[in-house]
């Protein structure tokens, strides 16, 4: 019985938790009608959600590529098939690694930034003081942060996706002796946009609205204190994970499947 009261017991606090995200997400796109007079906030939550995170984006996407240049060389020479490899670097990349990965890296830093950012402002009392003052802390704190987000993660994906076809050339080109006008033809002749690039971007669409509210609702829901938000940081980059290889499942199953 103790067993049964317990997962019970889970189940109903993953539906409140569900519940409470739709409902802030709600608020968010309720109040997102002044984001157009907050330009400045937004633009400067890009710079602090995106431009900041463009360097460990590039950096892992290159040594990702690399990897998939490496061994998908080693893996295609044994079939004589090393010719496709462009294309099949660049396939993994734009419909699953590249927007995967650079959701989760997104989630890891600028996501946990951002919640230790608004949990902080809650625990010295500026979200109070903000409803004393007669201004929507949702409409001036969270909705610049959402919107920064699921402007950058997009930029992101396509950030690494190119960094990852350069590590996979530099290795199957340069080092390996791969011609190079058929690892570009292959891929110019396969990848399609409708259908590998587009749906890419949409993933990391999707992702960045996920990873974004996580970040925002864990911070503007925890426990004003030193603990609460190191806690909630934790959330942030566990739960993010998660929801977006969850969500990776079903669009790709929706997407890429006939």
């Amino acid at each position: 019985m103790n067993f049964i009261r317990t997962i019970g017991a889970k189940t109903l606090d993953f539906i409140r938790a569900l519940g409470s995200v739709c409902l802030f997400l709600g608020q968010t796109l309720a109040q997102s009608g002044t984001a157009p007079t907050r330009g400045r906030l937004t633009l400067r939550q890009v710079y602090f959600a995106g431009v900041l995170s463009m360097l460990i984006v590039a950096v892992s996407g290159l040594f990702v590529g690399m990897v998939l240049g490496l061994q998908g060389y080693t893996q295609l020479a044994k079939f004589q098939s090393a010719d496709v490899l462009g294309y099949m670097v660049a396939a993994s990349l734009l419909r699953e690694l590249g927007p995967v990965l650079a959701a989760i890296l997104f989630a890891s830093s600028a996501g946990g930034a951002m919640t230790s950012e608004i949990g902080l402002m809650k625990t010295t009392e500026q979200l109070e003081a903000m409803n004393v003052m007669a201004v929507n802390p949702v409409a001036r704190v969270v909705v610049p942060r959402f919107w920064a987000g699921v402007l950058s993660m997009p930029l992101l994906a396509s950030i690494f996706n190119v960094a990852g076809v350069y590590g996979a050339y530099l290795i199957g080109v340069q080092w390996l002796g791969l011609d190079s006008g058929i690892f570009w033809s292959q891929m110019q002749s396969n990848i399609s946009f409708d259908y590998d690039v587009l749906n890419g971007l949409i993933k990391s669409a999707v992702f960045g609205v996920a990873v974004t509210l996580i970040a925002v609702h864990q911070g503007f829901h925890c426990v004003p204190t030193s603990e609460g938000i190191l806690r909630a940081s934790t959330r942030t980059v566990v739960s993010s994970a998660l929801t977006v290889l969850a969500l990776d499942f079903i669009l790709t199953a929706l997407m890429f499947t006939e």
